[in-house]
């Protein structure tokens, strides 16, 4: 456990009286000089990991966690330029919290700092609870800082107190920065409320980069968002968000990376009083804040509720104030741009919503949503009510439909009489039947088509960097092919 070091908590202080630049880089010049240590931890050595990790400021370390259970008692942080390696197969249990402004176990890789975790399909990483009967919220989770381009500039991450042993800031300039490597890990009961819109998420990534990987992640049950991208250009593939309290993906503060091959799940017993939306995201009204959210997404499958009656429920349970909302919400000026998606089980699916407030710009709305800068194309968007919707008076989906009720696999596919039917897959609702999220492939008696979703991807023509397929949505509808076998959970 590293004390607070009063030397660097000058420095923190220069750079938020408007020195950044040049304090940081004095900083930094420092921290590459360290000398560097190796420190391999086992179970028996430190089963408990608290404070924060290394040796000390002055020491660059290398901290391995070899294959095994470890305990996360608080906020556990990883020291500016030290780097974390986590073994496959390996287990960290948050303990829960007992106090009001800490959230039970999390891990913090710090602005500069590095995380390896590489798991496999047979032996993913797990971040989870330490309680026997764990729940939503009972740790923060995980959550990375980045030297990334972000529109608020540097910021500190929501959900945690100051002040901190270690430093919680985030954002930077360069876009190409590297906080490590995800692979194959699943984090499960994560989120934390710290106030109102203060909040840890499963997963929370401020100002990641692209030179960090992030494939093959699960968000089970988290208390928030499965996945907030707070700015950051992070390219994000195969992820899985089961049962969110609150969003499934969201993106804000000038967030510009890709994603392919994604699927969120709704939770059908409880909503957050947020509202829960499939997917959320945000720039801003009234500046003109660059970079401008607008992630790139491919593949990507959200499943909502099963009947109309649930996804307009109030009050479900009784016992929350949450409500259900949209499959995808686009808001405050953020832009898209979506390929081959398949979407269903909410009273409406697309939302435009840029309600114009008072002294909002009207022409920077339809700047922002003109034809060709947020695009969705070759998707499945079916829904209770309009698969498209909006409160922009520019764009009336409310009572205007674009599209006609006849398959067209260059357009978004038509709301149906059955609209989870429409789009065939396997049996949506059900989790405990193996594939369910899977397009349809014309099996069973008395024999069903295939499913549309097993072809009309948008090919060629995706953008540079997204893989080709001729499927829509995050499978191809083979079993054998199915990238989420082995190492992910959808119900226990």
């Amino acid at each position: 456990m590293k004390p607070f070091n009063q030397y660097i908590a000058m420095i923190c202080m220069a750079c938020m009286t408007g020195v950044f630049t040049t304090s940081c880089q004095k900083e930094k010049a420092v921290q590459q000089d360290r000398p560097v240590s190796a420190t391999s931890i086992t179970p028996a050595k430190m089963g408990v990991l608290s404070g924060v990790l290394g040796t000390g400021k002055t020491v660059r370390d290398t901290i391995r966690l070899t294959a095994g259970t470890y305990q996360l008692q608080g906020i556990v942080y990883v020291d500016t330029l030290d780097i974390i390696q986590i073994d496959p197969g390996t287990v960290l249990k948050g303990i829960p919290s007992t106090k009001p402004q800490e959230p039970g176990g999390t891990l913090v890789i710090t602005r500069g700092a590095k995380i390896f975790a590489q798991g496999t399909a047979t032996n993913p990483i797990i971040f989870t609870s330490n309680s026997p009967t764990p729940a939503i919220g009972d740790i923060g989770g995980l959550v990375i800082l980045g030297r990334a381009f972000t529109n608020r500039g540097d910021k500190l991450i929501e959900g945690i107190a100051t002040p901190t042993p270690a430093s919680t800031w985030y954002g930077g300039t360069n876009g190409q920065d590297n906080s490590g490597i995800l692979k194959y890990v699943r984090i499960e009961y994560a989120g934390f409320i710290l106030s109102t819109d203060n909040e840890l998420n499963g997963l929370s990534l401020g100002g990641v980069g692209s030179g960090t990987t992030i494939d093959y992640v699960e968000v089970y049950k988290p208390l928030d968002d499965g996945i907030e991208f707070f700015g950051g250009t992070v390219n994000a593939n195969h992820l899985v968000v089961v049962n969110p309290s609150d969003d499934g993906l969201d993106f804000d503060e000038g967030y510009r990376g890709r994603i392919q091959f994604a699927l969120i799940v709704e939770d059908s017993t409880s909503a957050n009083r947020s509202i829960s939306h499939g997917i959320e995201s945000d720039n801003n009204f009234y500046n003109d804040l660059v970079p401008v959210t607008h992630p790139q997404i491919a593949n990507l499958t959200i499943i909502g509720l099963p009947n109309r009656a649930a996804a307009t429920r109030n009050n479900y349970p009784p016992s929350l104030t949450g409500r259900y909302g949209v499959a995808a919400q686009w808001r405050r000026n953020s832009q898209f741009e979506v390929y081959n998606a398949v979407v269903l089980g909410f009273e409406n699916g697309w939302l435009l919503d840029n309600t114009i407030p008072a002294g909002a710009s009207t022409a920077k709305v339809q700047e922002y949503y003109r034809d060709g800068i947020s695009i969705i194309k070759n998707s499945l968007v079916h829904a209770y009510n309009a698969p498209f919707h909006s409160v922009n008076p520019l764009y009336p989906y409310t009572s205007i439909k674009p599209y006609p009720h006849i398959p067209d696999s260059n357009k978004v596919y038509p709301n149906a009489l059955d609209p989870n039917a429409g789009i065939r897959l396997v049996n949506p609702f059900n989790r405990n039947i193996a594939n369910f999220f899977l397009p349809g492939r014309g099996i069973g008696f008395p024999p069903t088509p295939p499913s549309p979703a097993l072809s009309g991807g948008y090919i060629p023509g995706l953008p540079a960097g997204f893989i080709q397929t001729p499927f829509r949505g995050a499978f191809s509808g083979d079993p054998v092919n199915n990238w989420t076998n082995g190492w992910t959970i959808f119900n226990y």
